[in-house]
């Protein structure tokens, strides 16, 4: 991988934790102020934040592997 694919992959790696804090500060809210009343709205925020977790994994893993692999090219 160039250099500018590992940019790209490390602001993909940004976006996507900022988002899945993003998600858990909704979850965190909805738990601390809205429930029980707001039970309603529990299992879409909760599969949002999973959703947001796991793109953030995926991104984050994609990273991991470029850059081990670069490092090893290197070598």
């Amino acid at each position: 991988m160039t250099s500018e694919d590992i940019r790209k992959l490390e602001k993909e790696v940004k976006k996507t934790k900022r988002l899945a804090s993003e998600q858990a500060m909704e979850l965190h809210d909805l738990i601390e102020d809205r429930l029980p009343d707001a039970y309603g709205e529990l299992m879409g925020i909760a599969t949002a934040t999973f959703a947001a977790c796991k793109a953030w994994d995926e991104a984050n893993q994609q990273l991991n592997a470029a850059l081990a692999s670069s490092a090893g090219a290197e070598s």
